[in-house]
């Protein structure tokens, strides 16, 4: 089935391939993102032949010869996260506004630079990365259409949303707005649909921080609303270097924006234009494979990026800057030290 809706902006073509019963659950429903150009007809394609084709590619390939060189490295056990002063791997001579930050090297396991990296903290919005793990590994019909409820906009906070209740969108296009634009009761629906339902879905995001290893990490609701959702940079390392196993949580959280169409049987159908978060990824001056922002009160200004910088991979977590300015000019600092390191 293909579905073809006209808009004036850029367009995103997303193939989705479903029905892959032999792959690994992180990429049972896999979804690509690319932009042919910045003007024309933007399609959602579901499992056509080229889709398929082409959704395989991207899960079977090496991650070494993709577009954007991702690593991993051998596991996310918490014993390869050195934080020790003394384990420094060329550090990074830098200092940073915010109150929490690592820099990670991935393909050692060893930081750059850290700061209060054991400290849990608030994490607002970067708890979407773990709701979009726990919806991908339910391997759930990414085309079947979810309809916002009144719930879904009751949370722990007050927060602007450009959504009403009664929005039809599918699944896929749910994900992509709470990962690109981060929209909440995007996430909401999502935990609520989800099998067994919310108190299942919010099971499932702490029993896979623990699978991680993510020993600081408590998540409270799917938004990042909630104050309650906590983790120390190191664990939302070990969170981002997971995720980076999913490549439609590469692809969405780096979409730079997307016109979505937006079905409302009471209040009417509409066109809702939306733009990533991170100002670094609209921009595309860095090379970035995973991003996230964040911001609640409690949480001060957040990000996570994984980046690759001088052909190796780095995770930057970013927590608890006091405004918005600070939280990039660290980032900014980040990747320009990344970028003229020592290259051993």
């Amino acid at each position: 089935m293909s579905i073809n809706k006209s808009f004036n902006k850029s367009f995103i073509f997303v193939c989705i391939a479903l029905g892959l019963g032999t792959l690994s659950s992180a990429s049972n429903a896999a979804l690509t993102i690319v932009e042919p150009g910045k003007t024309g007809n933007a399609q959602v394609q579901w499992g056509n032949a080229g889709g398929l084709s082409e959704a395989r590619n991207i899960m079977y390939s090496n991650p070494n010869t993709s577009s954007y060189n991702s690593t991993t490295s051998p596991s996310y056990s918490s014993n390869n996260f050195a934080t020790n002063s003394t384990s420094y791997y060329d550090s990074l001579p830098i200092s940073t506004g915010s109150r929490g930050v690592i820099v990670l090297d991935v393909e050692t396991g060893k930081p750059f630079y850290q700061k209060n990296a054991d400290v849990a903290r608030p994490i607002a919005s970067i708890t979407k990365i773990m709701t979009a793990m726990v919806v991908l590994d339910a391997g759930l019909d990414m085309r079947e259409e979810i309809k916002l409820d009144p719930e879904d906009f009751v949370g722990p906070k007050r927060a602007s949303s450009r959504l009403k209740s009664g929005d039809r969108m599918n699944r896929a296009e749910l994900l992509l707005m709470a990962l690109m634009k981060s929209e909440n009761p995007a996430a909401k629906s999502l935990a609520r649909n989800y099998p067994g339902g919310y108190d299942a879905f919010m099971r499932a995001m702490n029993a896979k921080a623990r699978s991680l290893g993510m020993t600081s990490a408590f998540f409270g609701d799917p938004t990042g609303l909630d104050k309650r959702n906590v983790a120390s940079p190191v664990d939302l390392a070990k969170m981002v270097q997971a995720a980076g196993q999913y490549e439609v949580i590469r692809r969405f959280s780096t979409t730079k924006n997307y016109d979505f169409y937006v079905a409302n049987y009471s209040a009417g159908n509409r066109t809702y234009p939306a733009n990533n978060t991170s100002k670094l990824v609209r921009s595309g001056t860095y090379p970035i494979g995973i991003s996230k922002t964040g911001f609640i009160n409690e949480a001060g200004q957040c990000v996570v990026m994984e980046t690759r910088v001088n052909n190796k991979p780095a995770i930057i977590v970013i927590l608890g800057a006091d405004n918005s300015n600070t939280r990039w000019n660290d980032a900014e600092t980040i990747l320009t030290n990344l970028a003229s390191r020592r290259t051993i």
